[in-house]
């Protein structure tokens, strides 16, 4: 599940760096290898130096993706010398996608409904939704959301819960084709709709979809308010993956060039 959807979105590029893919045209940057990448030492300062540089060109921030069991075991160290700062770290974990859309489905309150969407227009309310619960401009998401619907509209199924024509919480499906895996994004809510299994019924609803795909596995990276729920539907910790940020607003004088 490492790298990135078979199809790029709309406007987005993916473009390789030796053992890197580089994914271009987001809202911030994308860097990801495979669980080795089979350097270190002074050539991974370099690789990591060209990454910071890239962006540093477009002017973007840049996020390098990072999982608990990577290697070399000093990447993390070498990325915050290049002035990458951690974000929070979560918890991978996977899940038969079976065994959790069978189980009890929690219920909803009655004023919530749940459906699936494809307008530009409901993206838009799900980054409104998104920017409310994390007290950031989250408008991005939009662009994002409408961009992988417009470039393959069969790798990603978007889900809202709307209670009185409000988006309270919002979801997404994102499928790898010739992959037994897909993955389970957001599930953000808002303060006053937590704790009434909106969240559990985004999950088991999506589970189902990927049972009618074919699909074996649901993975997620949770958060650590998001993991105690999806352990406790069946899902398993299987690793950690923690984002490293370079931005241009947090550059240091003092971080070293690139040779």
């Amino acid at each position: 599940m490492r790298g990135a959807a078979p199809t790029p979105p709309t406007g987005v590029t993916y473009e390789q760096d030796g053992p890197l893919l580089r994914i271009v045209g987001q809202f911030r940057g994308l860097v990801s290898g495979p669980r080795d990448l089979g350097v270190g030492g002074a050539e991974l300062d370099r690789l990591i130096a060209r990454q910071r540089e890239y962006f540093a060109g477009r002017g973007e921030a840049v996020e390098w993706k990072t999982r608990g069991h990577d290697h070399p075991a000093d990447l993390t160290e070498r990325l915050c010398a290049a002035g990458f700062v951690p974000e929070e770290r979560e918890t991978v974990v996977v899940g038969l996608a079976e065994e959790i859309a069978t189980l009890r489905r929690p219920v909803v309150p009655q004023d919530v409904v749940l459906r699936r969407v494809t307008a530009d227009v409901d993206m838009h309310r799900i980054a409104a939704m998104e920017s409310t619960v994390w007290g950031a401009d989250w408008s991005w998401l939009a662009d994002d959301l409408i961009g992988r619907v417009d470039a393959a509209p069969d790798e990603i199924a978007v889900y809202v819960a709307e209670a009185g024509g409000e988006v309270v919480s919002a979801a997404w499906l994102a499928f790898r084709e010739g992959s037994e895996f897909a993955s389970l994004w957001g599930g953000s809510t808002l303060a006053g709709w937590r704790g009434r299994g909106i969240y559990r019924a985004l999950v088991a609803t999506r589970a189902a979809l990927a049972v009618a795909r074919g699909v074996r596995f649901l993975h997620v990276d949770a958060s650590d308010d998001s993991a105690p729920i999806l352990r406790r539907l069946g899902f398993h910790a299987i690793t950690t993956t923690t984002p490293y940020v370079w931005s241009p607003s947090q550059a240091d004088p003092s971080t070293p060039p690139l040779e």
